[in-house]
């Protein structure tokens, strides 16, 4: 039961965060194609971990995060005040690159499967 919950208040974190970041007016933040990937909440909801990534690449992501641990206070204060937890998780961002290999991955298995195409219209 402990672990539905847990999955349940990350889920609805990760989604007051998403909108929180629009609203950021933080350039290092702002002009960014950022993701949140997943939010990892401890068991005892004292911590998260929020896994940002960004479509532009790694650093992209790093410099976000930077932009988004300066803003914690008040990411944290808005969260708590939308979700009317007891207490507010401690949140901890961390860059991600799993947006921009999942792309790198998409391409490969295009390249792939238009020379397979092209090799079956040969072989006709």
């Amino acid at each position: 039961m402990a672990g539905y919950r847990v999955g349940r208040v990350s889920e609805d974190i990760k989604r007051e965060i998403v909108a929180i970041i629009r609203e950021l007016k933080d350039p290092r933040v702002r002009d960014k194609f950022l993701t949140v990937v997943r939010v990892d909440v401890s068991s005892d909801l004292s911590f998260a971990k929020v896994y940002v990534s960004s479509m532009s690449g790694i650093e992209d992501a790093k410099e976000a995060c930077r932009g988004l641990t300066s803003a914690t206070g008040l990411i944290r204060r808005e969260v708590g005040g939308k979700l009317h937890l007891r207490k507010t998780p401690e949140l901890k961002f961390i860059a991600d690159d799993s947006v921009q290999h999942g792309m790198e991955i998409f391409r490969k298995i295009e390249s792939t499967v238009s020379a397979d195409a092209d090799d079956n219209e040969d072989v006709e």
